[in-house]
């Protein structure tokens, strides 16, 4: 990926409280090797994952009081004009847009149903150079218990359209498009998931072999959230809690037809 359509997911980073526990981790996981930390006064000790020679994701402090956490990154044009509208259609800002070095301006936001999430206006950095490939990240989901006002935010502050799928008796999953692609999901949270459980965006990464990676991952001191299992059409996946507790998903992709 060179570029990234407006309200696009463009990149993932991990805010750990052990930057090189959480390397070491990833890079056992996942075949990922890491850039130099930059320098804490400029950067924080940021550091950039790399898979094959091209960066996947992001790797730096968590924020004080805050958990671990895997965040989403939407790509936008204008972060300020973006910050705006998302203020305007009930999304509170944590951080207010800000310069990255010469790498891109971002601003990390909590939408109406209280998910939290960044946005990047790209500069030098466009985000992530490799997706859809096993290391790399190939899906953006969104959980929440209020799926219509998740859709009214997302489609008035990014312009996504909103498009709903049936999956058998439950609640139908709804696809963000741009420029009619699928960028992310949104899954209904019902009665399954813990009460005290907020509104997220979960990050997947694509494997080859799920119950395999999910295997690893456990032995590498991981623990299994969810055990593997099967949507037909879209692959096997499997939800895991990395060592510092963050949460993301793994998948096989199911063939797509030609």
């Amino acid at each position: 990926m060179a570029t990234y359509a407006n309200g696009t997911p463009s990149w993932v980073d991990l805010g750990s409280p052990d930057l090189d526990a959480s390397a070491a981790f990833y890079g056992d996981l996942f075949g990922w090797t890491t850039t130099e930390p930059g320098s804490v006064e400029e950067t924080g000790g940021y550091r950039m994952f790399v898979k094959d020679g091209k960066t996947v994701a992001g790797l730096g402090p968590n924020q004080e009081g805050q958990p671990p956490v895997w965040t989403t990154y939407l790509a936008v044009d204008d972060a300020d004009k973006t910050a705006e509208l998302a203020k305007g259609n009930g999304g509170t800002p944590f951080f207010e847009p800000m310069d990255v070095m010469d790498a891109g301006r971002m601003a990390i936001i909590a939408d109406p149903t209280g998910a939290v999430f960044g946005i990047w206006q790209a500069g030098q950095h466009t985000g992530a150079e490799l997706v859809n490939e096993p290391g790399s990240l190939t899906w953006n989901e969104l959980m929440t218990r209020d799926v219509e006002s998740a859709k009214r935010f997302y489609s008035s502050v990014f312009g996504i359209v909103p498009t709903e799928f049936a999956m058998g008796e439950g609640a139908p999953y709804v696809i963000f498009e741009v420029n009619d692609r699928g960028v992310a999901g949104v899954l209904a949270m019902g009665d399954e998931f813990p009460p005290e459980m907020p509104s997220v965006w979960v990050t997947y990464f694509a494997v080859d072999d799920t119950d395999a990676a999910a295997k690893k991952a456990t032995s590498l001191g991981a623990t299994v959230s969810r055990e593997p299992f099967d949507i037909p059409g879209v692959g096997r996946i499997a939800v895991l809690s990395g060592p510092a507790g963050e949460m993301f998903a793994i998948i096989k992709n199911a063939p797509q037809p030609a």
